[in-house]
């Protein structure tokens, strides 16, 4: 009997000694962190020459986080992102910079955005003339 209360009590102050810190780091949120939850904002963006989604094969993709803060393979995340929240998430609603002067040259580039923005499933596809009028269209997302 007194083997058994030894070894429950040795399991007991184990178990202890490894999970209290454990439960303090996982109720603590880290360093720069909010402390509440946040509605996540994870995209990952593709784009292949051709004029369907469907057809093309991905040459480049680069993958964006929002939130908590500008993050991923996007070479202008952080530009990326404030872009994004101006217009909500809707990638439709970017424009084409002014003063930005294009060929006439077809040479059809698709675009693709899956993922989550704001907690909301976003899928966006569209086909530009080249790449000089996809990089017009909302300079910092859709340069990459």
């Amino acid at each position: 009997m007194r083997n058994t209360a030894r070894w429950a009590t040795t399991i007991g102050l184990t178990a202890a000694a490894v999970c209290a810190p454990l439960a303090g780091a996982a109720s603590a949120a880290p360093d720069g962190a909010p402390p509440a939850l946040y509605a996540p904002s994870a995209l990952v963006l593709t784009m292949g020459h051709g004029e369907r989604a469907t057809t093309v094969t991905p040459e480049r993709a680069v993958t964006l986080t929002c939130a908590p803060g500008p993050s991923g393979t996007h070479p202008a995340a952080t530009a990326a992102c404030g872009e994004l929240a101006e217009v909500n998430g809707d990638l439709r609603a970017l424009t084409m910079d002014e003063g930005v002067f294009c060929t006439h040259q077809y040479d059809p580039v698709v675009v693709t955005v899956a993922g989550v923005w704001q907690g909301q499933r976003i899928s966006y596809e569209r086909t530009f003339a080249n790449e000089c009028v996809m990089n017009a269209h909302g300079s910092g997302v859709l340069t990459f």
